[in-house]
């Protein structure tokens, strides 16, 4: 965050990008621009972006092929032997170079192209006025001069100057450090933004308006705006996940023992006598065999098709790896209305502290009224259900509005001041019960306003927690007649009554009465929420409702509470009890922005994944510290930024889907991590001892390019593998040390297959060099075979694996390379590969050579998965442990899973 000094830094007054206009300028059109000017200025000045959006174009993502140091070395090998004369061997390397660093271009572009298309979708928008129509365009296609409309919730596009304002409050507090709200007025004048007065009438790129409207003119676009100096802050890439980090520790430590067992191989090879340069080649040719350089292609495609799959179903995704991240939630926070609920307010009622009083009702029902139209702060649900449900007084031509004091999530009220002539000014307050309560000293009853005492008390607290208990939305109202120098003695010179202001009005207010309103729960939202338990998701509620109204709405959902904790009860808790009380805790009733902060914080540091769901101003901290934010489409443009996962509905159903694409993702990639581990590991250690074995290379650097270049083709598939249901069951979670294991227990198994392979060619051709064509051709077809083969086996935990079904595209994958890996040895393209004549009697060994390889690993596997299992309940006995880990009996019939309630555990 900026310190209160960045505006002054970033905003000197002589640069004219930043000034207000001019007198000499020409001033802004009712009409706005026209589109044809807007289109030169928009040309002319660029877009209005603060930098480089980061994504990469089709020539970055082709260089970034070659990027590795082991392919330009093994290139420039290649064009060294080309030019000493082995042109036939350096020609099949590059070609296979090129093929590989093909495959890998056409996967990231497909990959770059799907995620472009669908941040489009997620483009920010602002409201402008242009030819004199009021229209939603994108923010980046904004230029100087526009007029632009902004409103509660909005982020401010661009640097503007205030030309109308209506009581707009703007949160700065991403320039400037200050948490409290700036009011914006109408200044004459050239504005300096340097100077703190002259800012008042300002508004500044990537703040957001909190309450109020007003129209603006666009001064500064782009990085010419005050954020365009700091803009940095916001291009800098998201803290690494876990995921992340797991991914990226992996590949460092393949690369690692790769290196290490390579420099082996070569030094064994130089020691041996044989030609340095063919030793050289040969092991860099082998590292780059080995090195697990698909694995960022694979974790981008497994990303990008989850994106594609949940954008199907209304889930668009901002940040790739939130899509993981959504796999691996194990608590989900969110408000009742709207996901639990409909989310539709309807007016029921309005009733007094005499609940058979309809008079007394009728009037609560009136000032309300006037409360909402009069009101010019954020659009509220509550608002809108009592204009619509309430009937319009029919003076309401009288009365004038002469100030407000908007709401604010600290006091919980909103209040407007009206008048009717020759009338005093009247205050009308509208809020939460208990902040209302508290702000009154006199109630209305029998026509007539009389002092509370304790037993007006406890009939107020009877009304508000019967209705409450009911499951009724709740606003109280309450009023007083202001003295005329009460109001100006609070009023700025835009007519608002500042909010410092607020504890000298609202007091002293007569209650007036209760509005009742209701919203009903969502149709099948029980059963959506019995299926987030089954996933092990624990679902938490945090509402700024009292917890009697949010109790109701649990009851009536299905949803199990365990704990209720309020705001005022927070306030005096420490953070490590609050930490300790999170977890046994179900509901957080009456909490304001910055409880919200605490409760998510709090949740994740008693060691959950957390997703957040919010669409409100207020909820944008949440959903910053979330391990996953949520929103929705229609939510404020703070929100919308704030989140990585924005749903076209609020729904927890399709939360419940995107958690389920996100443990397949997951899954997925930990395949490819794991056949990466259990071949490359394998291949390193043959290899080392084919070294020492051998007086020949057990195949040339061309050949094993080839390999890896078939192999590598077959695995581009796993994206769109099948995931066993109980996979799905969990949440998942990264272990590289897991990983590590399983590396270290099933790569000597692969090598064992391979030097039983070495054996049997030796056996069947010799082991002169005249054999070294037909030797080559053998282990590359059985090595082709246990690597790709064993795929079947390691892509699921079910024993055996034969009652997991791959995909259809791994399956056809499968096939495809496997013929391949026959074809190329037996066809004319085999001699020109160095390769050699097998004899029968090898084809119809390697069949009892892969058997009883993939025999042996699914033994192994069951005893790994064992182990792992009685690992994990170890290491944490009341964790949900992944499926993955079981040790699974010969699968029986599943049968349906029982109706799980999530709890807070």
């Amino acid at each position: 965050m900026a310190t209160s000094a960045a505006p002054k830094e970033t905003t000197a007054a002589s640069s004219p990008s930043r000034a207000a206009p001019s007198p000499a300028e020409a001033a802004p059109s009712s009409a706005g621009l026209k589109a044809a000017e807007a289109a030169v200025r928009l040309k002319a000045d660029g877009p209005n972006s603060v930098g480089r959006e980061g994504r990469r174009g089709p020539l970055s993502i082709l260089i970034s092929q070659f990027a590795s140091p082991l392919v330009l070395i093994l290139l420039a090998a290649s064009l060294v032997s080309m030019v000493v004369g082995d042109r036939v061997e350096a020609g099949i390397i590059l070609a296979i170079v090129l093929m590989s660093a093909g495959l890998g271009f056409v996967q990231e572009a497909r990959s770059a192209a799907s995620v472009e298309a669908l941040q489009a979708r997620l483009a920010l928008k602002a409201t402008v006025i242009r030819d004199g129509k009021q229209q939603e365009l994108p923010i980046v296609g904004l230029v100087r001069g526009d007029l632009i409309v902004l409103g509660a919730g909005d982020i401010v596009p661009a640097d503007a100057r205030i030309l109308e304002s209506n009581h707009i409050y703007v949160d700065e507090s991403s320039l400037t450090g200050e948490s409290a709200a700036s009011l914006k007025v109408v200044k004459d004048g050239t504005l300096d933004p340097t100077k703190e007065d002259d800012r008042d009438g300002l508004a500044f790129f990537g703040t957001s308006v909190v309450s109020g409207n007003a129209k603006a003119y666009v001064t500064a676009i782009g990085a010419h705006t005050s954020y365009g100096a700091i803009a940095h802050r916001l291009l800098e890439r998201a803290p690494e996940t876990d995921f992340q980090r797991g991914v990226k520790a992996f590949g460092f430590l393949i690369t690692r023992v790769t290196l290490i067992l390579v420099v082996g191989v070569f030094a064994i090879n130089v020691a041996l006598h044989r030609p340095l340069f063919d030793a050289l080649l040969f092991s860099i040719a082998l590292a780059v065999g080995l090195t697990p350089e698909l694995l960022p292609a694979i974790v981008t495609l497994n990303l990008t098709r989850g994106a594609r799959a949940l954008a199907a179903n209304g889930v668009l995704v901002k940040r790739l790896p939130a899509i993981q991240n959504l796999g691996s939630v194990t608590v989900l926070c969110t408000d009742k209305t709207g996901t639990l609920t409909q989310g539709k307010l309807e007016l029921v009622k309005a009733v007094g502290i005499d609940k058979d009083d309809a008079d007394e009702a009728s009037a609560a029902l009136t000032l309300a009224y006037l409360n909402s139209h009069f009101q010019s702060s954020f659009v509220n649900p509550l608002d809108t259900a009592i204009l619509a449900g309430a009937a319009k007084p029919k003076d309401l031509s009288t009365y004038s509005k002469l100030a407000e004091l908007p709401y604010d999530f600290s006091r919980r009220l909103l209040s407007v001041v009206v008048a009717q002539k020759g009338q005093p000014p009247l205050l009308v307050t509208k809020g939460a019960p208990e902040s209302v309560v508290a702000r009154c000293s006199q109630v209305r009853e029998d026509h007539s306003a009389r002092p509370i005492h304790a037993s007006e008390h406890a009939r107020l607290r009877k009304l508000v927690d019967g209705a409450s208990a009911d499951g009724f939305r709740l606003v109280a109202v309450a009023s007083r007649a202001l003295r005329p120098d009460e109001l100006q003695a609070g009023t700025s010179p835009a007519g608002t009554a500042n909010l410092t202001d607020a504890d000298r009005l609202e007091r002293d207010l007569t209650f007036e009465g209760v509005i009742l309103f209701s919203d009903p729960p969502k149709p099948g939202i029980e059963d959506t929420i019995a299926e987030l338990g089954r996933q092990g998701i624990a679902l938490k509620i945090i509402t700024g409702d009292n917890d009697l109204v949010a109790r109701h709405v649990a009851e009536q959902v299905g949803l199990t509470v365990e704990g209720v904790l309020t705001g005022d009860e927070m306030r005096k808790m420490t953070h490590p009890a609050l930490v300790a009380r999170a977890k046994q805790t179900t509901i957080f009733a009456r909490v304001d922005p910055d409880q919200k902060l605490q409760v998510i914080r709090a949740v994740r540091e008693a060691g959950h994944v957390v997703g957040y769901m919010g669409d409100g101003i207020n909820d944008a901290p949440a959903l910053h510290v979330a391990d996953v934010g949520i929103s929705v489409d229609n939510a404020t443009d703070v929100a919308r930024s704030a989140a990585d996962i924005i749903l076209l509905e609020p729904s927890l159903e399709a939360i419940s889907r995107g958690v389920t694409e996100g443990r397949r993702t997951f899954a997925n990639t930990l395949k490819y991590i794991r056949m990466g581990t259990s071949s490359n590991f394998g291949n390193m250690l043959s290899m080392a001892g084919a070294a020492l074995l051998l007086p020949f290379l057990p195949m040339t650097p061309g050949q094993i390019l080839l390999n890896n270049l078939i192999y590598d083709a077959s695995q581009t598939a796993i994206p769109t593998d099948n995931v066993d249901a109980d996979v799905e069951g969990v949440p998942a979670r990264w272990d590289v040390h897991a990983i590590e294991r399983f590396m270290i227990l099933f790569g000597p198994i692969s090598s064992i297959f391979d030097y039983a392979t070495f054996g049997l060619l030796i056996l069947l051709l010799g082991s002169s060099t005249a054999a070294a064509p037909a030797f080559h051709a053998g282990w590359f077809v059985e090595s082709l075979f246990t690597q790709i083969l064993v795929v079947l086996a390691i892509r699921t935990r079910i024993s055996p694996f034969w009652r997991s079904r791959p995909s259809r595209p791994l399956a056809l994958a499968i096939v495809g390379a496997l013929a391949v890996a026959v074809i190329v040895p037996l066809s004319p393209l085999g001699s020109f590969l160095g390769f050699g004549v097998l004899p029968l009697a090898f084809w119809v060994l390697l069949v009892g050579i892969v058997a009883a390889y993939l025999t042996m690993v699914e033994i192994v596997k069951r005893i790994y998965d064992d182990r792992e299992l009685r690992r994990a309940a170890a290491a944490v006995p009341d964790r949900p442990v992944h499926p993955t880990l079981r040790s699974l009996a010969p699968a029986t019939k599943a049968t349906p899973a029982k109706k799980a309630t999530p709890t807070a555990k």
